[in-house]
């Protein structure tokens, strides 16, 4: 007869230490990862804010002289774009330069001209023409001769190209304005162009259609847009970290009660085996 096994069997419930180390380690890395860019979103959010604020403050205010030559090195987007400016000079017509456009009146071209100004040349965007208007010959509107006065918005150059497209100078297709691309194909010296240009802004008084057509090109179509899901961002990374430490707290608890469980079941001891029935032979 064999002697009743006393020897506890494994359960398996437990985790093992080195699993639990693993699934710590993972969740805290994660947990400051997501709260890492939650909380860039954050700042971000406060920057692009502070953005809007000082370009809406540009835009409104005063017209002022466009950078002078002696700045041009220094202009940048963070601290000169849409400056509302002021400027004089006189026009290259013959240097135009036509760049493809989508606005809200449909699809076409912007015009791009040089201004001649005391302190070198300056590209304007003088507004936007339809397709049918992109030859100087058919636009109904009158060009302005000599000595003229130009209010707008100062924009950077952009030397990139349009979206998947770049810009064929050779060809004369341009997909952005390319302030320095522009010049060199119309033989202006690139120390003689200044790095931005400037979205003139339609003047009061100036009719908008002339003989029943419409007076192109029309200018003042500056949109003035920033993307801002900063806070869908964070709030998207926060969420994502909370679930994080809401799984940790879940696989905590999870575990004790696998651990007491187990207590338990220990402290209750062996199971007693039952007694052996008594045969023939243990009576003789």
């Amino acid at each position: 007869m064999s002697a009743p096994a006393t020897d506890r069997t494994p359960t398996g419930r437990q985790r093992s230490a080195v699993g639990l180390v693993v699934l710590a380690v993972l969740g805290a890395v994660l947990f400051a990862a997501f709260f890492a860019l939650g909380t860039w979103q954050v700042k971000r959010r406060a920057w692009k804010l502070a953005l809007i604020e000082r370009v809406e403050q540009r835009v409104h205010a005063v017209p002022v002289a466009p950078p002078a030559r002696a700045d041009w090195p220094r202009v940048n987007a963070a601290d000169d774009e849409y400056r509302h400016v002021r400027l004089s000079g006189t026009f290259l017509h013959e240097k135009e330069t036509l760049v493809q456009a989508s606005t809200n009146l449909g699809a076409g071209f912007w015009v791009l001209t040089p201004l001649q100004t005391a302190r070198g040349v300056v590209m304007v965007n003088r507004g936007f023409v339809p397709p049918e208007a992109r030859e100087r010959a058919v636009r109904t509107a009158p060009e302005p001769m000599g000595e003229t006065q130009v209010t707008g918005l100062l924009r950077i150059s952009e030397p990139r190209g349009g979206f998947l497209r770049s810009n064929d100078p050779a060809g004369g297709r341009w997909y952005s304005r390319d302030v320095a691309a522009i010049a060199a194909a119309h033989g202006i010296a690139a120390d003689a162009v200044a790095p931005y240009f400037i979205d003139a802004e339609a003047e009061p008084g100036i009719p908008r259609a002339l003989d029943g057509a419409p007076a192109w090109p029309a200018p003042g179509l500056t949109v003035i847009a920033f993307h801002n899901s900063h806070l869908v961002y964070a709030l998207t990374w926060y969420g994502l970290a909370l679930m994080v430490a809401a799984g940790a707290v879940f696989v905590w608890r999870d575990e004790r009660r696998r651990r007491g469980s187990d207590n338990a079941r220990h402290a209750d001891g062996p199971p007693h085996a039952a007694p052996a029935p008594h045969t023939d032979a243990d009576r003789g």
